[in-house]
């Protein structure tokens, strides 16, 4: 194994990615299972999970994949995840909290239930999932290689951006705060937390505004690097934060976003 292989394997290590049926969930999960990570997909959508599964085994890569149903959006639901994870297995080397919802609506008619919604699976979920898979996390973690969580925040945590999406934007800056209150406390557990705070990809969520190549160029066109973000970028950071290179960082919120969480509209003295 070449030092560039060492620096950034996953090899044999066991991953679970919530949402991950589409979208970025699905990048990560893709990423890990071509660099040889055994990776558990599930989502709300238990018939999606097997068939992406099915299409990953099917690469020929030194990963393999397994999906079955995941609903994080009650107790209850989480429980049973759980329970399915340690049917699977005793020990969790990667956790991905992907699942996420979103709502848009104008502000004189934006919905309360939308707020309960959307905040209980974006940030309650994401709090209690990782706190029930604790015990498997801890068996994973090492000095040498600690065990990793990675929960998905967004630009609109970053930045005071609504979109008409209040009660998701407020959901993310509560992910990127968590992120950096569990790094705290896991970091004596040998187990790093960050977040992938990403910008404008091709995902279910995004259909409406990147559900073709020209709405995709068009979107691309505000972002400073000139493009939406692609399945290597989320492949990249994944395999950083998951492998040895990434093994002393904790607490980041890693912006994969083109560029937009530096970007505004202000000038100072130029026109």
């Amino acid at each position: 194994m070449s030092y560039l292989d060492e620096l950034f394997s996953v090899a044999g290590k066991t991953a679970l990615v919530t949402g991950a049926a589409t979208g970025i969930g699905r990048m990560a999960a893709t990423a890990l299972v071509k660099a040889g990570a055994s990776v558990m997909i599930a989502s709300r959508k238990g018939e999606d999970c097997i068939k992406v599964a099915a299409e990953l085994n099917g690469l020929g890569v030194p990963g393999r994949a397994e999906g079955f149903t995941g609903d994080v959006s009650s107790e209850a639901g989480i429980a049973a995840l759980v329970a399915e994870v340690k049917a699977r297995t005793n020990h969790l080397n990667v956790l991905v909290n992907n699942a996420g919802v979103s709502w848009g609506a104008p502000l004189e008619s934006f919905p309360y239930s939308a707020w309960a919604k959307v905040l209980g699976v974006n940030v309650t979920a994401v709090f209690h999932l990782t706190r029930e898979l604790l015990p498997l996390l801890d068996a994973a973690a090492s000095d040498a290689d600690p065990a990793r969580v990675i929960n998905l925040g967004s630009v609109m945590g970053t930045q005071p951006l609504a979109d008409d999406a209040y009660s998701y934007t407020a959901s993310k800056a509560a992910v990127h705060h968590l992120t950096r209150t569990l790094a705290l406390e896991f970091a004596a557990r040998r187990i790093t937390v960050n977040a992938f705070a990403p910008g404008p990809f091709q995902s279910r969520m995004t259909a409406f505004a990147t559900g073709t190549q020209e709405q995709a160029r068009h979107v691309g066109s505000h972002v400073p690097i000139g493009r939406i973000g692609a399945p290597d970028d989320i492949a990249g950071a994944t395999l950083y934060l998951c492998s040895r290179a990434g093994s002393y960082v904790t607490g980041a919120i890693l912006p994969i976003d083109g560029g937009q969480s530096v970007q505004h509209g202000l000038t100072l003295f130029k026109e």
